[in-house]
């Protein structure tokens, strides 16, 4: 623009006339683009040493008395059990209401501390959901083994306690449950606690992912409504899960409701579980199957 005298011109586009009156453009400038004989070396000492071999033998100490680290122990598998290769009888702990996402069922902020402690960040464990039967935050209600009286407490205090007993459990949820952040907890610790089955009117598609990779089953209701057809205290039974892990994944589960009184209600649900996934759930753990793997047990 300089050249020509104006703001319009375009040296792109645009001609000049040169000291004999003929007109020229303006080339681009060029130049080398990288040094001929390579770039130099710079200072070794911010090179990084080659990833030292993986010693099966070395341990990792962790203190005992650590609050915020913790080792973490494989997930059990489950199969087989009493019931073959369907899940064993699992007590529903409580039917959540409404929106849980991911940070209901994990709750952030100073919990974060925990992230290494999965014991300890379990007692956070859907502190913020709320118990569709009560309408309480953060209660659910366990019926005595010996009295059959309902004895209501916090949902992670009544969770460790199943979890104590050796009684694993089953959660009932609402639409989209487990949306929010991906975090690996929200799928870790209810599983941790004895979690084995969420039978949901729809999931998050992520945490419907991680509740697999942890060994949870997710089953998606066929009829919504249904929803309200399982109670806290209710037995519940699969049929078809046994189908599946043997690898035919088009079947579908149906779940047999066994109420207090003794009453049955059958209802029917489906399922999103590939045949990887299917592995992961009897495994226990997808790290479970892939150790299964590496030990050539499972091809």
């Amino acid at each position: 623009m300089a050249f020509s005298g104006r703001l319009s011109f375009n040296p792109l586009t645009d001609s000049l006339l040169d000291k004999n009156g003929k007109p020229f453009k303006f080339s681009p400038p060029t130049g080398v683009q990288l040094p001929e004989n390579g770039f130099t070396p710079g200072d070794k000492s911010y090179t990084p040493s080659p990833t030292p071999k993986p010693l099966p033998e070395t341990s990792v100490a962790i203190s005992p008395e650590s609050t915020r680290l913790e080792i973490l122990a494989p997930f059990p598998c489950e199969f087989p059990n009493s019931r073959g290769m369907e899940l064993p009888a699992l007590k529903c702990l409580m039917r959540v209401r409404g929106k849980c996402t991911t940070d209901h069922i994990s709750a952030a902020g100073p919990w974060l501390k925990f992230k290494g402690h999965l014991s300890n960040i379990s007692e956070n464990t859907l502190i913020t959901a709320t118990n569709d039967e009560s309408g309480k935050v953060n209660a659910a209600v366990e019926y005595d083994p010996s009295s059959g009286a309902p004895v209501e407490d916090t949902i992670p205090a009544i969770a460790k306690r199943f979890k104590a007993r050796s009684e694993p459990w089953a959660l009932v949820v609402d639409e989209n449950y487990g949306e929010g952040s991906a975090r690996e907890h929200a799928a870790m610790q209810p599983r941790f606690l004895g979690c084995l089955l969420i039978v949901a009117r729809s999931f998050a598609r992520i945490h419907e992912t991680n509740l697999k990779k942890q060994g949870v089953l997710p089953l998606w209701l066929a009829d919504k409504n249904d929803y309200s057809s399982i109670s806290a205290g209710d037995v519940i039974e699969t049929e078809g899960v046994a189908n599946i892990l043997q690898g035919d994944t088009t079947k579908q589960v149906e779940l047999v409701v066994t109420k207090p009184n003794g009453d049955k209600v059958r209802i029917k649900t489906r399922h999103t579980l590939s045949a990887d996934q299917a592995n992961w759930i009897r495994a226990g753990s997808a790290l479970n199957f892939i150790r299964e793997q590496k030990a050539g047990g499972v091809n």
